[in-house]
C-alpha cells in the first residue's frame, strides 16, 4: 500500500541543534537535511523550524556567555541565523534540495493580508519541492528573547504551530531533547509514563506540564502544550519526540507510537 503523502512541519530545539558550547552540531544537522530531503523525496511536503540562532551566534562572536542586552542578543542572533541557514543550505544540496529561507515576525501572521501572502509564498515553495527554512525574525523582534513582551509568537514552538495552521499542514513535529509528555516526573518517579497519545488537552494535560519555575517548565513543556493547542484546532497532529533520534521522523510520520502524539479535532 503506498504511504498517503503528507504536509509535514518540523521543528528542532537549539539542545538538539547545537553543542553545548553554542557550536552547530553537524552531524545532527546534516542527518536532518537527509531525512527531510528524503521525506521531500517520497512525495511529502516539508517544511523546517529551527533555533538556535543566538547560541550559535554566541559562539561564532567569541562571546564567553549568553548576551543579556537585548541589541546584542538580537545580533548575536542575526550572525548565528546566517551560520546556520548557510550550512543547512550546503548540507541540502548535497541531497539535490532546495531549501528557501522564512523569517517571520508577528505582525506577519496577525495581520490578514501579510498572512495570506505568506501563505501563497509557502504554497508556491512547496509546489517547486522546495524546503522552507522558517525562522523569527529576531534582529527585529523581540518577542521570543525579550521575556515577558508578548506576541503572536513569542518562542519556536508557538511559531512552529503558527506556521502549520497557516499552511494547513497534517502534522507538527516537535523534536527536543524530551522523549514526550510523561505522566509524572520521571527524574523523580523511575516509574513515570510516557502517554502516547492525547486526544483532549484536558486540566489533567496541562496540569502535567507544570509551572515555569519546574522542571517541566524549565523544558518548555508548557510551550509545547500551548502549540498542541493551535494545531489542534487548526486540524494538524503535533507529536511531541527526542530529538537524539532523529530517524525516529520516519516512524511518527507513519502514525507509529513514538513520544506523545496529540490528536487533531
Amino acid at each position: 500500500m503506498r504511504q498517503e503523502k503528507k504536509r509535514i512541519v518540523v521543528k528542532v530545539g537549539t539542545s538538539t541543534l547545537t553543542h553545548e558550547a553554542g557550536a552547530p552540531n553537524l552531524r545532527r544537522m546534516e542527518q536532518l537535511a537527509r531525512i527531510l530531503a528524503d521525506l521531500q523525496g517520497s512525495g511529502n511536503e516539508v517544511i523546517l523550524v529551527f533555533s538556535g540562532a543566538i547560541a550559535v551566534g554566541t559562539s561564532r562572536l567569541g562571546l564567553k556567555e549568553r548576551p543579556g542586552e537585548l541589541r546584542v542578543k538580537q545580533a548575536a542572533a542575526a550572525v548565528g541565523q546566517c551560520r546556520m541557514m548557510h550550512i543547512f543550505d550546503q548540507f541540502f544540496a548535497e541531497y539535490n534540495q532546495s531549501a528557501a529561507q522564512i523569517l517571520l515576525t508577528g505582525d506577519d501572521v496577525e495581520d490578514a493580508g501579510r498572512a495570506e501572502h505568506l501563505r501563497r509564498t509557502f504554497s508556491a515553495l512547496l509546489e517547486m519541492g522546495v524546503i522552507p527554512v522558517v525562522n523569527e525574525n529576531d534582529s527585529v523582534s523581540s518577542a521570543e528573547i525579550e521575556t515577558g513582551s508578548h506576541k503572536v509568537l513569542g518562542d519556536n514552538d508557538t511559531l512552529s504551530a503558527v506556521v502549520a495552521k497557516l499552511c494547513r499542514a497534517d502534522l507538527l513535529v516537535l523534536f527536543s531533547d524530551i522523549d514526550g509528555l510523561f505522566d509524572s516526573n520521571p527524574r523523580e518517579n523511575p516509574g513515570a509514563q510516557l502517554l502516547h497519545r492525547v486526544e483532549e488537552l484536558t486540566p489533567e494535560i496541562l496540569e502535567m506540564a507544570g509551572g515555569a519555575g519546574t522542571w517541566r517548565g524549565t523544558g518548555g513543556m508548557a510551550t509545547k502544550l500551548s502549540a498542541a493547542r493551535i494545531a489542534m484546532e487548526a486540524g494538524c497532529d503535533m507529536v511531541i519526540s527526542n530529538g537524539s533520534r532523529m530517524e525516529d521522523l520516519y516512524g511518527i510520520v507513519e502514525g507509529r507510537d513514538i513520544g506523545t502524539r496529540f490528536v487533531a479535532k
